[in-house]
């Protein structure tokens, strides 16, 4: 049976500041490259567009869901054998941008198993970490 049958999906918001424009974020979030230098350990995409995540050794892939240039990009995950699958798992990245203040927030909605709020909220944040350090922000 599937973890996805036996399991709860849940949502997962959080959104962080980023001294950064939208135009410097957006390729760490829509490009193989720049999602390898401060996600996971490694981004390749396939020769059918899919992008394959890696993390600790092993293959996850997904396809681009949705993207608007320097706005937002949506990655949607596929099964072991790269096909769709109901109620997937998913990653938003949002780019928005305060008209009052100028500040850049990037939006993460992360929609998996993972059901531990602070789990996530701590993996989340040293990611931000490694992403802020990239862009300088």
């Amino acid at each position: 049976m599937p973890l996805s049958a036996t399991r709860h999906k849940h949502r997962f918001t959080v959104e962080f500041p980023i001294n950064a424009s939208p135009k410097i974020l957006y390729p760490y979030l829509a490009s193989a490259s720049g999602l390898s230098q401060w996600f996971c350990q490694d981004v390749r995409i396939d020769e059918d567009h899919r992008f394959n995540f890696i993390w600790d050794n092993q293959p996850h892939f997904a396809e681009m869901n949705s993207h608007r240039t320097n706005r937002s990009v949506r990655y949607v995950f596929l099964d072991q054998n790269k096909r769709h699958t109901p109620d997937a798992n998913y990653l938003d990245f949002t780019l928005e941008e305060s008209q009052l203040t100028q500040e850049v927030y990037l939006r993460v909605l992360d929609y998996s198993e993972e059901t531990d709020d602070d789990e996530l909220q701590g993996m989340w944040e040293s990611l931000i970490v490694k992403l802020r350090e990239l862009v300088g922000g």
